[in-house]
């Protein structure tokens, strides 16, 4: 009988999340204990500064990250929209899990049309601000944070008309009824790899490394390595407005861009071979592809 370690941070969500990497674990590995170890983020303590203000990448990974890498656990659960495109030295990606629902739902209205005008929208995202103002110019921005629980309180206490929230971590917390989901392609492109799982370890722990693979999915990770490759190739942070959507469908892989810039939302979709897509995706993006502010305020 051996035991396996599991860094998460200490939200209701992280908790789920990495709850499921240990049942999945546990089920592919009979005899296998596992234990989790949570720890507070400073980005969870934090909640009134926007998070494109906070200065660093991985503001959601860095405590959970730490302590896999002193040895205080064996592996980290991460949002894969989290993790920085570039890993800490001495970590790798180990496992990704079968991607949930990577589209955003909308809180508090049933439709972006049925947004009163001047419409106050409690979001800190700064992709969501530039597709939404993209749509509905007259929408004002305020930042809103906090978990899921929390910020659907905010909305329900009208401290703004509506907000966006991911489906994904609706559905992992039974509040799938709370918001309506959102067209990936025409409304609201999610960031790279929402809706995914990701676990990462030590690169010289094998045994984790072995353990992690079993249930790893092929999919997902082709999917969400477009993404970030993407938001990799064009420098990016949370402070960059990039939806990036990939999938696979019948006829091959599939890719929607949808980018705010200084002067307006680029968007573009590109069909082919998995390791095609990002870089026409970059070669088309690149040029005066600079992130704007929409109304941070």
């Amino acid at each position: 009988m051996t035991e396996l370690r599991i860094a998460t941070r200490s939200s209701p969500l992280a908790k789920w999340q990495a709850n499921r990497v240990a049942a999945d674990l546990r089920q592919r590995w009979p005899g296998l204990r596992t234990r989790l170890v949570p720890v507070t983020a400073a980005a969870d303590v934090d909640l009134a500064t926007p998070l494109y203000r906070l200065g660093t990448v991985g503001v959601f990974c860095k405590e959970v990250q730490a302590l896999v890498l002193s040895g205080a656990a064996d592996c980290g659960v991460h949002s894969a929209k989290d993790l920085p495109t570039t890993l800490p030295d001495g970590l790798v990606m180990a496992a990704v899990l079968t991607r949930g629902d990577p589209r955003d739902a909308l809180i508090g209205t049933p439709s972006i049309a049925a947004l009163p005008s001047g419409a106050l929208i409690g979001t800190s995202s700064l992709r969501r601000q530039a597709q939404l103002a993209a749509a509905r110019p007259d929408l004002r921005f305020v930042a809103l944070r906090g978990n899921v629980q929390t910020r659907l309180a905010k909305i329900a206490q009208g401290e703004a008309t509506a907000t966006i929230l991911a489906q994904a971590g609706l559905m992992r917390l039974g509040l799938a009824r709370a918001g309506t989901p959102l067209d990936p392609l025409v409304e609201m492109t999610p960031p790279p790899a929402q809706g995914a799982i990701a676990v990462d370890c030590r690169a010289d722990d094998r045994l984790t490394r072995f353990r992690l693979a079993a249930i790893a999915d092929r999919t997902t990770a082709t999917a969400i390595a477009i993404e970030r490759t993407v938001l990799a190739g064009l420098a990016g942070g949370c402070s960059l407005p990039l939806g990036a959507h990939a999938w696979r469908a019948a006829d091959g892989w599939h890719l929607r861009i949808r980018l705010g810039t200084a002067t307006r939302l680029v968007e573009g979709a590109w069909r082919g071979p998995a390791a095609d897509l990002a870089s026409q995706a970059l070669a088309a993006l690149r040029d005066g592809a600079e992130p704007k502010l929409v109304n941070p305020h």
